[in-house]
């Protein structure tokens, strides 16, 4: 493990799942505001800005299902954490308008084949 408590491969899978989650976005024409955005309360995957909405988006990325579907990772107690988190980064930048959006991106990319991107708009 590395000093953050994540090994180095997960955090690798990690920023390989939220790059995959970036270009499904900006294919359908979205504006990738910020992207691991931190605060003192944690940080946000993707902020994004499309379709009429700023998009807050939670990105989980697996190789497999042996822990479950990266989509049962966000409970409510992490939703209500990314909902504070969205208060935060319009405190910080400003309300750029339109709707505000809460996706979560599930990729599922195992070693031995092409990933799965599923995006779950207005998740919560």
């Amino acid at each position: 493990m590395s000093s953050g408590g994540i090994s180095k491969h997960r955090r690798a899978l990690g920023a390989r799942g939220e790059d995959l989650a970036a270009a499904w976005y900006l294919e359908r024409g979205y504006e990738v505001l910020d992207r691991n955005w931190r605060c003192r309360e944690g940080e946000l995957d993707l902020v994004l800005s499309g379709a009429g909405a700023t998009v807050f988006c939670e990105v989980k990325t697996r190789t497999s299902h042996a822990f479950g579907s990266p989509l049962e990772a966000i409970t409510a107690v992490k939703q209500r954490r990314i909902r504070v988190l969205a208060g935060r980064w319009i405190a910080d930048r400003g309300h750029p308008g339109g709707e505000l959006r809460f996706d979560v991106v599930s990729v599922l990319a195992p070693r031995d084949a092409a990933p799965i991107v599923e995006v779950l708009e207005a998740a919560f």
